[in-house]
């Protein structure tokens, strides 16, 4: 059922994990999708599997860090009726006192200014038709601070948090409307960059990407009335519970 049909989706970090699997169950909605990311590649491939489902996919290659190029892009895309802002990175070397200057300020431009560009972009064309669906990508880290996850992931974490809310606080009344998604673990390529990456066999029993995806579908097909403040999303055999060497 094309429930969002006519609606234009800007997917940030839409090459490969959550953003990826967003973007396709969006276009299965009926959104025109458009996919960003640093390569290129991967962006074309979800776009030609989007194309071959039958639905619509631009291609926007980008660095989410680097202002001056969100603008540009947010330029050409046009009007934006749903923002999933999904990019986001770590770092292996992650532990408050070893954590380099250049690694702390990769994961804050990332995972901080990296959401706060686009959604800064996009508000002024929902502000201007009175509707407008934002959906950033945060985690259970943004929640629970964790050694596992480290300092610079999890403030920047709980920064989009306070980012989500600050739109709905300043925004709301314009009909616009944030939801911050805290997904705990997920079997996605982030993984790789952990000092110890999980087994396969952990992360089978992860959350997927395509479950994150099915999520960020129900939020987006929500009617403008409805804003959900805040999703915590966890494997039902969650590592944070069941206990693990966290380094």
């Amino acid at each position: 059922m094309a429930t969002l049909s006519g609606k234009t989706a800007w997917i940030t970090g839409g090459g490969t994990g959550i953003g990826a699997a967003s973007a396709v169950a969006l276009a299965d909605a009926g959104a025109e999708v458009v996919v960003s990311g640093r390569r290129e590649e991967p962006l074309r491939k979800i776009a030609k599997e989007i194309a071959a489902a039958g639905g619509t996919a631009r291609v926007e290659v980008l660095d989410v860090a680097r202002a001056a190029d969100v603008r540009a892009v947010a330029d050409r895309i046009g009007e934006v009726d749903i923002l999933l802002a999904s990019a986001g990175l770590n770092v292996p070397t992650r532990a408050m006192a070893a954590v380099s200057d250049d690694d702390w300020d990769l994961v804050v431009n990332v995972n901080l200014n990296g959401v706060f560009y686009p959604a800064r972009a996009v508000l002024p064309g929902m502000r201007a038709k009175g509707d407008g669906q934002l959906i950033l990508i945060s985690s259970w880290a943004g929640r629970y601070a964790t050694r596992l996850t480290g300092a610079a992931y999890n403030a920047t974490k709980r920064a989009v948090i306070a980012l989500s809310e600050s739109i709905n606080d300043e925004e709301g009344a314009n009909g616009i409307r944030s939801t911050v998604i805290m997904p705990g673990e997920v079997a996605t390529p982030i993984l790789k960059s952990r000092p110890n990456p999980p087994s396969q066999a952990e992360q089978d029993r992860m959350l997927q990407a395509e479950d994150l995806a099915a999520t960020v579908r129900f939020v987006a097909e929500m009617p403008p009335r409805a804003c959900i403040n805040e999703v915590l999303i966890s494997p039902t055999w969650n590592r944070f519970y069941q206990g693990f060497a966290e380094l």
